[in-house]
């Protein structure tokens, strides 16, 4: 699959830059270590490339994600991510007319799995992660607020639910506590078949 390539280049792309930043930087102190290297919090804006519809819709979202390390290595991570109603446009098949509409499918997912990371001291850290969960697109003509979000979780149960899985790549950089991460991931679900969706992640993210 393409996007199993991709993340196949960005982990080989980022080890190096990763083994650079752990020789040239001296080791912080052992306290510092144990104090950033419980786990992780992330809050980060969205973007899902979503193929499945007549044209492809470009979503943008927010969502948060926690992770807490199990050794130096692996951490276990959940994260929940909402995306927004866009508008998109359509044409005649002579190109004569465009409108313009607006979609009122919001997508809310939810993953949970291991994230394996090379090392947690450094400045610079690069990982691998491979979650399960579930993606839901309920419809909504409400305007974005609490209850549009609690109005899509209250619907995971219902027909629009779908499992997901996401195999996934990033990068993290660091001082001290405080850092930004990006990651890059193949959004794949099951909805007559298997689908698969490019969804790209990022924001600024605490070690505690």
């Amino acid at each position: 699959m393409k996007f199993i390539s991709i993340l196949a280049g960005l982990a080989l792309a980022i080890t190096p830059a990763y083994l650079a930043a752990q020789n040239n930087s001296p080791d912080p102190p052992a306290e510092q270590n144990h104090v950033w290297n419980h786990g992780e919090f992330q809050a980060y804006g969205d973007y899902f490339h979503f193929t499945q519809a007549t044209k492809p819709i470009n979503f943008v979202g927010l969502g948060a994600r926690v992770d807490f390390n199990t050794n130096p290595y692996l951490a276990l991570e959940a994260n929940m991510t909402y995306d927004f109603a866009q508008n998109y446009t359509s044409s005649t098949t002579n190109g004569a007319n465009t409108s313009f509409a607006r979609t009122s499918i919001r997508p809310l997912t939810g993953l949970f799995g291991p994230k394996f990371q090379l090392g947690t001291s450094g400045p610079v850290r690069g990982f691998l992660t491979g979650k399960v969960g579930f993606i839901n697109f309920s419809g909504s003509s409400k305007a974005i607020n609490g209850s549009a979000f609690s109005g899509a979780v209250n619907n995971v149960t219902g027909s629009g639910t779908h499992v997901a899985l996401y195999p996934g790549a990033g990068v993290e950089f660091f001082g001290g506590p405080i850092g930004f991460r990006v990651d890059v991931g193949d959004m794949m679900y099951m909805n007559n078949g298997l689908n698969n969706d490019l969804r790209i992640s990022g924001g600024p993210a605490i070690r505690f």
